[in-house]
């Protein structure tokens, strides 16, 4: 059986549609979604439309609990034009979707960022000089005690990877299918940068015999458009991320 593994869209309705035509072509029927879907000056609510048709698995990200929880006048910016962007039915939406999830039959922990938290990055860390590597392996068990599901997803930071735990248990990120590179100054100022505006989303393939095959996708898109389209909604900084994969 395989599983896809979509997360951080933020609102890039294209390519969430080239990803989704992936997966089809791939014969793939069951869909997780980590968060972050909708936050992006690009196209939330035909993003939001998407996902809805589909009826997805979602959970929320950070900014998904930010368009319900903060005031608009107090919402960064791209947070702000995406609540503009959106109706009442997509915030609706929104409210129904929890911070974390199980999937006991598959043997999945889906989450945002961590178990307890959407803002802390699982797999990777940041020094005080704003380099962003991998985390220590401690680091990484730690969060994930107390876990029982073989198979633990997380979104966030945008950058595809998997680790192996030392008692096999997995911690997968599939990477961002709408932004691949961003800024940020929470710890410490930083830029996460992929290098490529290719869509990026992972399959999971559990064989008869419960082993696990996990394959990292990345799909081409009318990333210029999206692009443009950023730099028309007063967005530069997102076009050029979404342009090239870089800051």
């Amino acid at each position: 059986m395989k599983i896809a593994v979509i997360a951080d869209i933020h609102g890039n309705a294209g390519a969430l549609k080239a990803v989704l035509a992936d997966i089809d072509a791939q014969g793939i029927r069951t869909i997780v979604n980590l968060g972050d879907a909708l936050s992006g000056p690009i196209d939330p609510a035909r993003t939001a439309d998407l996902l809805m048709a589909r009826e997805i698995v979602s959970i929320r990200g950070n900014h998904d609990r930010a368009l319900l929880a903060v005031p608009p006048g107090a919402m960064i910016a791209t947070d702000r034009f995406t609540h503009a962007a959106l109706s009442d039915h997509h915030f609706a939406w929104l409210e129904t979707l929890p911070p974390t999830k199980r999937l006991t039959d598959h043997g999945l922990f889906l989450c945002h960022g961590t178990p307890e938290s959407d803002l802390t990055y699982w797999l990777e860390e940041v020094s005080p000089q704003g380099l962003v590597h991998r985390a220590e392996a401690a680091r990484i068990a730690r969060f994930a005690a107390g876990i029982e599901e073989p198979l633990l997803l997380c979104g966030h930071t945008h950058i595809p990877r998997l680790v192996t735990l030392t008692d096999a248990r997995m911690v997968l990120n599939p990477g961002s299918v709408g932004c691949p590179a961003y800024a940020d100054d929470q710890p410490v100022p930083h830029r996460v940068e992929t290098g490529t505006p290719r869509a990026s989303y992972a399959v999971i393939d559990r064989a008869a015999d419960a082993s696990l095959d996990i394959a990292f996708r990345l799909v081409a898109y009318d990333h210029a458009a999206a692009a443009a389209l950023a730099d028309a909604n007063g967005r530069p900084d997102w076009a050029r991320a979404l342009a090239t994969g870089w800051m």
